[in-house]
């Protein structure tokens, strides 16, 4: 087992993930290669169009608040992926081979078909917005040379220990029930991603190309040391 740790860790890193600003991600946290922290909250969105003018003045009130409020950075991200139903096709193909009646299993193969046909021409993109949340304890100051040589050879990972990252954590998670709680009073529900959640956002970020159908293993089933 030692060696086969040891091999990993002589093993040269590949150019995508040389370059990467993400060191890890730990319960629930992303951790930076400069030692910055980051959750990420998925959020619902607001049809703004359809409020009544009194509900547009409210929100945007509300909205108003919560910004005059903040004393740190944060960033909306906007995804737009290609509807993933294969699930529910999975579901359908089960479901019609329990079927005792000719006809219902023929109805639900066509019904099957058609859905795959419907999202397949019609492009149904499905759009996420999330909203990443930071916290730096450790404060960089750079100036032009040193991001030019940073971007040439990316900072060692920084290293927490145990009690400093569960500090820097709670610190943290402080920025996110305040931003959850604002944007509750502006209609907006939101939720934290967990470390599984985290993995298959970035994967899916910095591979745009893979399929949607693409499966990522569960993170009880990793070996993760």
């Amino acid at each position: 087992m030692a060696s086969t740790k040891s091999n990993i860790k002589n093993k040269p890193e590949t150019s995508t993930q040389k370059y990467l600003s993400i060191d890890t991600i730990q319960d629930s946290v992303v951790i930076l290669k400069d030692g910055g922290l980051r959750a990420v909250l998925m959020t619902s969105s607001i049809n703004f169009d359809l409020k009544s003018s009194d509900e547009q003045d409210a929100i945007i009130y509300a909205y108003q608040n919560f910004i005059n409020s903040l004393d740190f950075p944060l960033q909306i991200q906007v995804s737009s992926r290609v509807l993933n139903i294969n699930g529910y096709i999975n579901y359908l193909s089960e479901f019609q081979q329990t079927q005792q009646n000719e006809l219902l299993r023929l109805q639900i193969g066509e019904y099957s078909q058609f859905i795959q046909e419907l999202v397949s021409e019609a492009n149904i993109v499905n759009k996420t917005f999330y909203i990443v949340i930071p916290f730096d304890p450790i404060e960089v100051k750079e100036g032009f040379l040193d991001k030019l040589s940073n971007a040439m050879n990316p900072k060692i990972a920084i290293r927490y220990s145990k009690e400093d990252f569960e500090k820097y954590k709670t610190q943290l998670w402080q920025r996110v029930n305040g931003v959850m709680y604002g944007l509750k009073r502006a209609g907006i529900y939101m939720t934290p991603l967990n470390t599984q959640e985290l993995i298959e956002l970035y994967y899916s970020f910095y591979n745009p190309d893979s399929r949607p159908t693409e499966y990522l293993h569960d993170l009880s089933e990793l070996d993760i040391n």
